[in-house]
């Protein structure tokens, strides 16, 4: 519960640093990706926090590039 509460101060606290900022020099879309960002960073955080099993974004890389390398590889040896 500590975790959470940790995740959700520091979200608050980066919330309060960036927002008010963005808003002042009225950049929206900026404000929007950085809030977007933030609440997957922050999902994220709660996951591990609960002792979620979160895969690792190099899984999905190397199942994207594998396929792509092997026909290379497979030029290469020719």
């Amino acid at each position: 519960m500590a975790n959470i509460l940790g995740v959700i101060s520091a979200a608050a606290a980066i919330i309060a640093l960036e927002v008010p900022g963005l808003i002042r020099k009225k950049l929206k879309g900026e404000l929007w990706v950085f809030l977007g960002l933030l609440a997957i960073g922050v999902v994220l955080s709660f996951l591990i926090a609960l002792e979620v099993d979160v895969p690792s974004p190099l899984e999905a890389i190397a199942f994207i590039y594998k396929p792509m390398g092997d026909i290379i590889f497979g030029m290469l040896e020719r």
